[in-house]
């Protein structure tokens, strides 16, 4: 099956690169653009017996390696 992470920063937590993309955005003429946000989507493979055994072994890669859990969120999708 295929799990998707999507990790993004936490609220309040300066994101430089948003403000890069939001900035670029206006000098292209799309006015009322405000609060972007950036993040990222990892997308991969697992063998796991069911969803919610890939589910529980995503969210520990997360945990442990994926995201920085003091700055970032993550959500985790099963696909199939």
């Amino acid at each position: 099956m295929k799990a998707r992470v999507t990790v993004t920063l936490r609220n309040g937590v300066l994101d430089p690169q948003g403000q890069a993309i939001q900035h670029a955005l206006g000098s292209l003429g799309f006015e009322g653009v405000e609060n972007v946000r950036q993040g990222k989507v990892i997308e991969f493979d697992i063998d796991a017996a069911s969803d919610d055994e890939a589910r529980g072994t995503v969210k520990d890669m997360c945990e442990k390696l994926l995201a920085n859990t003091v700055i970032e969120t993550y959500s985790v999708e099963i696909l199939h």
